[in-house]
Formats: structure tokens, sequence, C-alpha cells
């Protein structure tokens, strides 16, 4: 990777990058809950068994949260300028306590911003998988990322 970060030409579509894992524990996800989504599923494991879900789970936006962590792992370097929409957003399974996550992105899309030649739009879909290989959260993202100066 380029030590100045990656621009937009540098944005190959149809890439496919992956974070190392992280584990969640149980304290964790109360303290998350606690703070910032306190419904009884995610923040009272004695009331969270008689839920659907038998036992605490993550706050969606906590799993957004922990993609984004693990994501810049494999992102930090982008240029990005900003993020402007998250579409198709799903988180088809819950994250539990114990589970061991990890991020995915690829590249989709891109193409020069009509408003302004000094960044472009790219398309990423974004992923997190748990240690089944199974979908804990995922959407497709648009963002502005700065173009490399020419002179």
């Amino acid at each position: 990777m380029n030590a100045e970060g990656r621009y937009y030409e540098d944005l190959v579509i149809g890439e496919v990058l992956e974070s190392s894992a992280r584990s969640i524990s149980l304290d964790e996800l109360l303290e998350f809950a606690t703070r910032y989504d306190p419904q009884y599923f995610h923040a009272d494991p004695l009331a969270a068994k008689q839920s659907i879900f038998g036992e605490v789970i993550a706050s969606g936006i906590h799993s957004a949260a922990i993609w984004r962590a693990l994501d810049h792992e494999i992102s930090g370097d982008i240029r990005w300028i900003c993020g402007v929409a998250w579409e198709d957003v799903r988180w088809p399974h819950p994250v539990r306590a114990g589970d061991t996550l990890r991020a995915r992105a690829e590249a989709l899309s891109k193409r020069l911003s009509g408003k302004d030649s000094s960044r472009g739009i790219v398309e990423y879909r974004y992923t997190l998988l748990n240690q089944r290989d199974e979908t804990v959260f995922t959407c497709r993202s648009i963002n502005l990322v700065a173009r490399r100066q020419t002179l």
C-alpha cells in the first residue's frame, strides 16, 4: 500500500479485503448496551433469556461500530472525504458473546464526481462475519474519496 494513502485512482473494483478477527465478550455487549441501547435483550442477561434470542445479543448499532473499528485495519489508508449513504443495511444474524468477528470490504463501483473534479464516488459492500461465516451486519456504502492531484 502507498505510504501517502490510497486515492480514488488506487481503488480497484472487485478488490476484497478482510480484517483480522476480534472476539466479543458479554461485558463488552453489556457496557455498550447500557450506555447506548438499553433494550432488555441487549442490556439485561436475565430478561434476555425470555427474548426470542434466549440470551444477550449485540445492539445493531454496536455491530456496526465493531465493523467500523475492524474495517479501519483494511481501509484506514484510503483518502476518505466522507461517507454519504448506507443502503441495504441488514443484520441477518445476531452477534452473541463469545463470537469472533471479522470485517470484509468489497469495492463494487466507482465514478468521478460530477460536482467536484478533486473527488470520486466509490461504492463498497461492507460485511461483518462471525466465526461460522454467517453475516451479522452488511450494507452498501456510498463514499467520497479524494483524487490524486496532478500538476
